[in-house]
């Protein structure tokens, strides 16, 4: 087990009581504003000293109030990579990225400086000083810092806030090969959605200081409920899909995926590429008979594998498509007037716009 957190902690009127474990490439910490996401990654960091509970870290026992168990925090191997890089601004990025040694002893040193700077696409940067860097290029920097410190662990909190579309678009690859083939296990805080589908391996769901539901991503999405205070639009199915082919005089390209094909709009990716897609509950329609005469592109069948049970006007339908599933969003009179049950058969529809192109994000398949 990467990660056992079981702790209470109060802070003034805020009152913090959680427990989750998990074993996750990246762990994604995520809800609303308040809800108790970044006192959770400073007491596994050391930076919160909690009222009572225990903390560990790939089995080593970091927190241990029953026991009297405190690791200080330069003694835990954690590294940390904040919103802002924080990195020094009179040091080149070179130095900055040298001051991470510091706090790993030579002989217990592992990690590569070339390594890491290719990992991150900054060696080109190396000369530069953190004023003449984009928020993007800061912020690999600060991880690459995070990184040479050879840490058991990378706390990374809400790290991409404060850059705009374009700059988290330009990170978001390094992630995924930071999480891919790193293999230092990454605790993520977030409160974006689109972010935590396409980065996050388990994600810890949390409301007014209590853990709401934890495990795999792709299970945890599919839950419209966990998402109530985000908005239920939120909610949606993560299917493992590869480049087939590009469908240039119409700028589409094709994806396999274990349910069939689908059309999205032109990717820049090759064919060959393994990416993890994201479907949307509210961007799914259902058919008890495959359509014809339509503009929608992917029809998928399905059967129904269960209904939620809500007084809603919206419920989720779960679907097993070949083995991907998927969610759909419709409303009660819907599954009424169409008689749908769990183990019907069903065509799930699709638009090809609908797909969120934040989530269309590369994976490594050789790694979990």
């Amino acid at each position: 087990m990467i990660l056992d957190v079981d702790i209470r902690h109060e802070q003034g009127e805020f009152v913090l009581d959680a427990r989750f474990r998990s074993d996750g490439k990246l762990t994604a910490l995520f809800g609303p504003s308040g809800s108790g996401k970044t006192t959770i990654v400073n007491a596994i960091g050391g930076l919160v000293r909690p009222d009572q509970g225990r903390v560990t870290v790939q089995g080593q026992v970091l927190v241990d109030t029953a026991k009297n168990i405190f690791v200080p925090k330069h003694r835990r191997r954690i590294g940390y990579v904040f919103q802002e890089g924080r990195l020094f601004p009179h040091l080149t990025v070179r130095q900055n990225l040298l001051f991470g040694r510091w706090f790993t002893p030579r002989q217990q040193r592992r990690t590569s400086f070339d390594g890491v700077v290719d990992l991150l696409g900054i060696g080109h940067l190396l000369g530069r000083r953190p004023s003449t860097l984009s928020g993007g290029e800061k912020q690999r920097t600060a991880i690459g810092r995070a990184l040479l410190a050879d840490p058991r662990l990378l706390l990374m909190d809400e790290p991409l806030a404060s850059l705009d579309e374009a700059r988290k678009a330009e990170i978001y690859p390094y992630i995924e090969r930071l999480r891919d083939e790193a293999g230092v296990p990454i605790v993520l805080v977030s409160h974006s959605v689109a972010e935590i589908a396409r980065l996050a391996t388990s994600v810890v769901v949390l409301a007014e200081g209590r853990v709401t539901a934890s495990g795999p991503a792709s299970e945890i999405l599919r839950h419209s409920h966990l998402f109530v205070p985000m908005g239920l639009a939120e909610a949606g199915a993560l299917i493992d899909a590869r480049v087939l082919r590009h469908d240039d005089p119409f700028a589409l390209t094709v994806l396999q995926a274990r349910a069939g094909t689908l059309t999205v709009p032109r990717l820049n990716h090759p064919v060959g590429t393994a990416l993890r897609v994201r479907l949307r509950a509210r961007d799914i329609m259902l058919s008890l008979h495959k359509p014809a005469g339509m503009s929608a592109l992917n029809v998928l069948p399905g059967r129904i594998s269960s209904i939620e049970d809500s007084e809603e006007a919206s419920v989720d339908v779960q679907l097993d498509c070949g083995g991907d599933g998927l969610v759909a969003r419709v409303t009660r009179k819907s599954v009424a007037e169409l008689g749908l049950r769990p183990g019907m058969l069903v065509h799930a529809i699709i638009k090809s716009i609908a797909f969120d192109p934040e989530v269309l994000g590369a994976v490594n398949p050789s790694r979990p």
